[in-house]
C-alpha cells in the first residue's frame, strides 16, 4: 500500500524531489517506453487542480459525488480503506454506517486549504476486492459551494479505457502527478490483501507513502475513474508495500517501481437517495459485511 504517512524521514525526502519536478520523475527501466507510447492520448481536454482534493491526517482523498447525487444531500470524502485511523482492515471486512468526526482539509485551485470538513459517518470502507473508504460529511454540497466555491469531483459511471491520460491529485503533498493508464490487473495482491480489475500507471506516476487515496483523474472529462492506493517498491513478490499482479492463468507478474490504482465506477451502483449506501441495490458489486 502507498503508506499512510507517520513521518516517514525518507518518504518527506522523496516529496520534496516529486514537488520540484510537479510530480514527472524518470521513469524506472523496467517500464521504460510506455510513458511514450501513450503520449498521443496525454493532451488534457480540461484543467485539472487541487479543487476539491482533500488532506486527511495520514492520506489524501477528494470531495466526490455521483451523476444521481443532488446539492442537497450530505456530502462524500473518498479514500483508501486502509487509510482508516483504526488501522488496516482484514480480508472479508467490511464497515458500514459507523460514525465519525473525522475531519479533512478541503483545498481550493491552488493547494491552499481552505476550509475544514468533518465527517458524521464512515459509511463505507473495505479493503476486500478494492481499497476505499467514504465519509459522509456534516455539510450538504450546496453549502460548501456557497461557502467556499468548491465543488465535489464527479465519480465515473463507467469503466476506464487503456491509454487514458490521467492525473493522480495528491491533496497530502499538494502533488500532481501525469501518466496514462498503462493497463488493467486481473488481480492485485499484496500481503493478505487481493484486490481485483486494478488500474497499473505508466511509469510518470511515481507516487509514494502519503498519495493513498488520491483520486484519479481523466484529464479528458475531469471525472474520476480510480483511487490511487499501492506501488511495488523493491520488486518484491505479493508483500507487503511489493504488489504482484496475477493474470487469469495464474501467471504471477512483479514491475518494481510500478503503482496502482483501484477502479471507482461501481461505487455509484450501491448508492442511492440522499448519498445513502445500499448494498442490496441491483448492480452493486461492492463487498457485503
Amino acid at each position: 500500500m502507498k503508506r499512510p504517512l507517520r513521518g516517514f524521514f525518507a518518504a518527506a525526502l522523496a516529496a520534496l524531489a516529486a514537488i520540484a519536478t510537479l510530480g514527472l520523475s524518470a521513469a524506472p527501466a523496467s517500464a521504460a517506453g510506455r510513458d511514450a507510447a501513450a503520449a498521443p492520448n496525454a493532451a488534457a481536454a480540461v484543467t485539472v487542480d487541487f479543487a476539491g482534493t482533500v488532506s486527511l491526517s495520514n492520506c489524501s482523498g477528494s470531495l466526490i459525488r455521483f451523476p444521481g447525487s443532488a446539492s442537497t444531500d450530505p456530502a462524500l470524502v473518498l479514500s483508501n480503506g486502509h487509510c482508516l485511523t483504526s488501522g488496516f482492515l482484514d480480508p472479508g471486512e467490511v464497515l458500514v454506517d459507523q460514525a465519525s468526526t473525522r475531519t479533512f482539509g478541503l483545498l481550493n485551485a491552488s493547494g491552499r486549504s481552505v476550509a475544514t470538513l468533518r465527517a458524521t459517518k464512515l459509511a463505507y470502507a473495505t479493503m476486500t476486492d478494492t481499497d476505499i473508504s467514504v465519509y459522509q460529511l456534516n455539510r450538504t454540497y450546496a453549502q460548501i459551494q456557497s461557502s467556499y466555491g468548491i465543488s465535489a469531483l464527479e465519480v465515473s459511471g463507467t469503466h476506464p479505457v487503456q491509454g487514458t491520460a490521467i492525473k493522480v491529485v495528491s491533496g497530502y503533498w499538494k502533488t500532481i502527478y501525469s501518466c496514462s493508464i498503462d493497463g488493467f490487473v486481473h488481480l492485485l495482491k499484496e500481503g493478505d490483501w487481493t484486490w481485483k480489475d486494478s488500474v497499473r500507471y505508466t511509469s510518470s506516476c511515481n507516487t509514494i507513502g502519503g498519495t493513498s487515496g488520491s483520486p484519479v483523474i481523466d484529464t479528458a472529462t475531469g471525472k474520476v475513474v480510480a483511487i490511487n492506493n499501492t506501488g511495488n517498491e523493491d520488486g518484491g513478490r505479493c508483500t507487503l508495500n511489493n504488489p504482484c499482479e496475477v493474470d487469469a492463468n495464474g501467471t504471477v507478474t512483479v514491475r518494481r517501481g510500478i503503482n496502482y490504482a483501484e477502479q471507482t465506477y461501481g461505487i455509484g451502483a450501491c448508492v442511492t437517495t440522499g448519498n445513502r449506501f445500499d448494498l442490496t441495490l441491483p448492480g452493486c458489486t461492492l463487498p457485503k459485511p
